[in-house]
């Protein structure tokens, strides 16, 4: 599995893949898992990767254009970095040059939630996992057919299966 999410850190793609082996030692990581995941913040900041950490449980931003998944083009279904909830498969991403990995659906309805978000002076859809509410990013309603949306992830807080 390969990890990305949209974080504000100043990695590059060959740290971002040294981080996902860390989330390896991650106990709460489960593809599987059907109940929501309730963990603590003081608990996960000792499993996750400081970069996931800050973006997932800390609302961060990852630098635009430096994650290894957004320019991907492998096949696959990406997963909460978290918990590990199948959030998007490889067939609805698409490239809209915003700078982070861009998707117009998500796998299900439970994969994401959906919360206002009026920080920074600005109107916005935040999304957060279905199981484990770890912050992936926003959600436009500037993207491509069928469904019009674009949900600008981060790709630190991501994962990817083959």
């Amino acid at each position: 599995m390969t990890m990305i999410s949209l974080s504000a850190c100043a990695q590059s793609p060959s740290k971002q893949k040294k981080d996902t082996l860390m989330e390896k030692n991650n106990p709460y990581y489960n593809p599987n898992r059907k109940e929501a995941l309730v963990v603590s913040d003081d608990i996960l900041k000792t499993v996750l990767s400081p970069e996931v950490y800050e973006i997932a449980r800390q609302k961060g931003t990852e630098r635009p254009f430096t994650s290894a998944f957004e320019n991907s083009k492998e096949v696959g279904t990406f997963h909460c970095a978290v918990c590990g909830n199948p959030l998007f498969k490889s067939n609805a991403k698409f490239e809209s040059g915003c700078g982070w990995p861009s998707f117009f659906e998500p796998i299900s309805k439970e994969a994401i939630i959906y919360l206002p978000d009026n920080t920074h002076g600005m109107v916005r859809t935040e999304v957060e996992c279905g199981k484990c509410k770890a912050h992936l990013g926003h959600v436009f309603e500037d993207g491509p057919k069928p469904t019009g949306l674009r949900y600008c992830i981060n790709g630190v807080v991501l994962t990817m299966e083959k």
